[in-house]
Formats: structure tokens, sequence, C-alpha cells
């Protein structure tokens, strides 16, 4: 049997389906092997970003919001009571509820931990102890993140100053109406009061245990400016029920 030959006209369809075929192949691998376009950007670094830019600043207590802000804080208040612990040993006072902005803002710098590590700073014989403030430079730290603010006086509640008595001083500075100092207080510790005081400063509160302590702090010897010769501290403020 004669066997069929292939010619030229045969092998050159052939060959250019094969070539086709091998093309095709060749094409679909590399769609398959070449990977997706990489994007450069880090999603957690764009979502830092966009955290970045909605971070809100920190609020600030200032001469124009201290009064609507504490009004509104006064009605959340359940408690009325702290307990101050010094290196002399503990008492506590309780705040009047009537006298709404300095009993909130007394209760608002304890709760933010204000008059921690603060000292009495003066010491008057017979007549007061005065705390609230330090020489530290954590204390004027803490003032700024809370806010430059005073608050008015309210002296017509029908409290005296009597022995025992809580009260905040004015400010020293540029204080014609005597606008209260926030971040300080003062007790008295004279019997059976300072009456002379009545009328100027806002009577907040009263100690209801520990006048003791009160008394030994105002027994330590003092310098210049009334300040003790060695730093008495509040070691901790605390809201108590």
């Amino acid at each position: 049997m004669a066997l069929k030959s292939f010619n030229s006209h045969t092998i050159l369809p052939l060959l250019f389906l094969g070539i086709l075929l091998g093309c095709k192949d060749a094409l679909s691998k590399s769609v398959v092997d070449t990977p997706a376009e990489i994007s450069n950007e880090n999603p957690e670094e764009k979502e830092e970003e966009i955290q970045i830019e909605e971070k809100e600043e920190p609020f600030l207590l200032t001469e124009e919001n201290a009064i609507d802000f504490f009004f509104n804080y006064n009605k959340t208040l359940k408690d009325d009571t702290v307990k101050i612990t010094t290196t002399f040993g503990s008492f506590t006072v309780q705040l009047f509820d009537n006298v709404p902005y300095h009993k909130a803002n007394f209760i608002f710098l304890t709760s933010k931990g204000y008059f921690d590590n603060t000292q009495f700073h003066r010491v008057v014989k017979n007549f007061i102890i005065q705390g609230g403030n330090s020489d530290d430079k954590a204390t004027g730290n803490k003032r700024r993140a809370i806010g430059r603010y005073l608050l008015p006086p309210d002296a017509k509640k029908g409290y005296k100053h009597h022995r025992g008595i809580i009260s905040m001083p004015s400010s020293e500075i540029n204080n014609p109406h005597m606008l209260a100092s926030p971040y300080e207080f003062f007790i008295v510790v004279t019997k059976p009061g300072s009456y002379h005081l009545d009328g100027d400063f806002t009577p907040f509160g009263k100690v209801i245990s520990g006048m003791d302590v009160v008394d030994k702090i105002n027994a330590q010897p003092v310098g210049k400016g009334d300040w003790p010769s060695k730093n008495i501290y509040i070691l901790k403020a605390e809201v108590v029920n």
C-alpha cells in the first residue's frame, strides 16, 4: 500500500494553526501569572490620617463657658461630700447644695485629681488654712489643662464664716468684683468664727469630721508670706458617698 504523503499545501495550514495555539497559551499564562496592580497606600496609615483629622480640640473652661458648664454639671451630682487626706491625717467636708457653682467646681476639680499633691500653702495662726496651690510645675500644668476662669461670689445664702467653714478666696489679679479663685479654698479655724469675711467671700461647705487635723495643720511653723516651713501636702482628695 502506498503511503500518503503531505504536500506543502497541507503542512503550511497546520503549522499556522500550531503557532496560533501556542501564542494563545502563552497569552493566557501571562495574564494568570501577572499580579494585579499593588497600591502603595497602607490602609492602616490612611485610617490613622482620618482619625487624626477628626480628633477634636480638648475642652477648656473659660470665663465665657464656666457658668453654663457648672450649672449643667451640678444637675448630674448625687454626692456632696469630699474626703481630703493630708500629710497630717484626713478630714471630710460636706458641700452646701444651694451654692451650686462653687459646689460643682470643687467636686469637678476633685474628680479630675486636681487637688492631689497640691499643698496647704498658706497657714495663718488661729485664723485659716488655705490650700489648692503649689510651687510644683505639675500644679500649673493641671491648671492649664483644665482652663482659666473665675467664679462669681455667692455670699448671700445665709452662711457665715463659722469655725470649720470651707470658703473660696477671691483672685488677686484684675478683680474689682471679688470673683472667686476656683483652684483654691480656705478653712476657718477661729473660735467661734471669722465673721469679718462674711459678704466678701463665699462659704460653700463645712468640715464635718477631722477638725483636729485642720487644727494640727494650723499649728505648723510658717515663714514669710505665711507659707509653712515644711510643705504640707494634700495627698488625695476624693468624692465619697
